[in-house]
């Protein structure tokens, strides 16, 4: 049989945490209940980015002017925040949140954009973007930025650029259309974000981006393979797609393979097989050291 190693889910599952003691009343119950979703919710983020990331969403909206017209910052929780947008001379909201973002802090997107559409001088957008993914990012950029400056050359004023904590999606947004549109250097723009936000952009998606657009998108064919015929479901996670989702590979019968023909663009992917829903990796393929978290991942590049 192939060689294989075990490996923990890189998806770790996080769990609230039971609060010893009661509560008073409701409203305190409640107020716990909402921080430790915001804990869960930094502690993902830091696992994730790679830093030291908080986000209070219990404290409601929090931003920085990056540029005069360039706003960065955290999610709109009420229609109520489309008008402290406009007192300050927003005229394009632009969220890059997905549904699943939404849902998991009980934002009623419906009703902001509802109240948003009410006024004719501001305009609510969506481009989304995967959270915590740093591929998404790259293959979504340059459509998103695009997007972005068509609303800017349309609706003009400032623009409030936001994910949910404001510290990595929505950063990388505002830095690409910078250095893309406005004609900053990456490292100067990166600089001058940093100076007005702390946050976490991933320059490398940017970059990575930035050579899809001079190079026309090339990409090369890889194949990937598991051995044996003694499972049933072969599938791998991480690559392109990220670890929160699993591609199928195929059974070749005479050759007694699992196979994954894929095209990826250039770049280096970690992956992982899952064989009968447990994780391993293919020692006949590269596998990369010991992560800071303890795990093994195969990968290409």
């Amino acid at each position: 049989m192939q060689g294989a190693m075990n490996a923990t889910d890189p998806q770790r599952g996080y769990t609230m945490k039971a609060t010893s003691g009661s509560t008073s009343t409701t409203d305190m119950e409640g107020a716990e209940v909402k921080e430790e979703i915001s804990q869960i919710y930094s502690t993902n983020m830091t696992e994730a980015m790679g830093a030291v990331l908080t986000y209070r969403h219990e404290l409601g909206m929090n931003y920085n002017f990056i540029r005069p017209d360039i706003i960065v910052g955290s999610c709109l929780q009420t229609p109520e925040d489309v008008e402290k947008l406009r007192s300050i001379g927003v005229k394009t909201i632009f969220c890059l949140q997905q549904d699943s973002d939404l849902e998991y802090f009980g934002v009623d997107i419906s009703a902001i954009r509802k109240y948003a559409a009410t006024f004719d001088d501001i305009q609510h957008l969506r481009a989304e973007i995967r959270d915590f993914d740093a591929f998404d990012l790259r293959m979504r950029l340059p459509a998103v930025v695009s997007i972005l400056h068509k609303a800017i050359n349309c609706n003009g004023g400032v623009t409030y650029i936001h994910c949910t904590a404001g510290l990595g999606r929505a950063p990388a947004v505002a830095l690409a259309y910078m250095f893309w549109i406005q004609g900053y250097k990456l490292s100067e723009a990166h600089s001058l974000l940093l100076s007005k936000r702390p946050c976490f952009p991933k320059l490398d998606a940017i970059k990575s981006a930035t050579a899809d657009i001079l190079t026309g998108l090339k990409k090369k064919p890889v194949t990937l393979t598991w051995p044996g015929n003694d499972c049933s479901t072969v599938e791998i996670s991480g690559l392109d797609i990220g670890w929160g989702q699993r591609i199928p590979l195929k059974y070749d019968e005479e050759q007694e393979l699992w196979i994954l023909d894929r095209e990826l663009p250039d770049g280096r992917y970690e992956y992982k097989y899952v064989v009968d829903n447990e994780w391993l990796c293919n020692m006949n393929e590269p596998v990369t050291p010991i992560n800071k978290d303890g795990h093994v991942n195969n990968y290409v590049q």
